[in-house]
């Protein structure tokens, strides 16, 4: 009887800059040496990473949290879109505060400089891990996402918050509505509203309208004479405002 071959660690490296790329390869090939890995891509952006990884099976990655246009942080939140999420890996410069947030969700990261043992550490530790839930990244992130997303015909597509005109919850639900179709995703509404404070208003227990794409309001809806729609810039829908709500007609008049 044979025994059972371990089945390789699939990794993945995201960072922004290519030398810390080349120097976690090298880190990795040290570590094949006593742990059966692969590497199975890289990428130096978070655009990049999601494509590449809706298309490459992976078992852990390797995620710098510094990095333009979309942080480490919001790029994990995303992945856990897919199918199987793969366990995160951070790493990272950040500062004791940030680190004591990572150790009391029992979330793994290395520091960079990263050493080649604590690599091997967390890289055997990565088999039984389970990847981090949303709630708790959002926990980590202090600035609003910049982009919400959906795993749409086999990727991860990315909605620039900047372009969304409205949020509208659906049973389960929130139709995220641009100037060019809608989407669906499967988030709360409140935790929307909480997130995006600075940017969306509440017009109705159920409807969130961004602030830049109101046009202005007319008198109408299931209110009668008394009640009045949120006119939104470029589009002909117009949106209820709830009683509680229309304050805000005076505000943003």
């Amino acid at each position: 009887m044979t025994d059972e071959i371990e089945l390789a660690l699939r990794v993945f490296i995201v960072d922004d800059e290519p030398p810390a790329r080349k120097r976690m390869r090298d880190l990795l090939s040290d570590c094949s040496e006593q742990l059966a890995l692969e590497v199975v891509g890289e990428a130096g952006n978070g655009q990049e990473a999601l494509d590449r990884l809706a298309e490459v099976t992976t078992d852990v990655v390797l995620l710098d949290i510094r990095m333009p246009q979309m942080d480490g942080i919001e790029l994990a939140q995303h992945l856990n879109k897919l199918p199987k999420p793969p366990v995160i890996i951070f790493t990272t410069a950040y500062d004791a505060y940030a680190i004591k947030a990572f150790e009391l969700h029992a979330i793994d990261y290395l520091l960079k400089p990263i050493r080649l043992g604590r690599l091997f550490e967390a890289l055997n530790r990565a088999r039984e891990a389970v990847p981090v839930q949303i709630e708790v990244l959002r926990e980590l992130l202090p600035e609003p996402r910049k982009n919400l997303s959906i795993h749409e015909r086999g990727k991860i597509h990315l909605i620039p918050i900047e372009q969304v005109l409205y949020l509208r919850a659906e049973l389960k639900y929130v139709t995220v509505r641009t100037a060019e179709r809608e989407y669906l995703i499967e988030e709360s509404l409140s935790t929307l509203e909480k997130e995006f404070a600075a940017r969306f208003v509440r017009i109705h227990r159920n409807s969130l309208v961004a602030k830049e794409a109101i046009a202005g309001f007319e008198r109408g809806g299931d209110e009668g004479e008394s009640g009045w729609m949120v006119k939104l810039k470029g589009m002909e829908e117009l949106l209820a405002i709830s009683r509680r709500q229309q304050y805000i007609v005076k505000e943003f008049s």
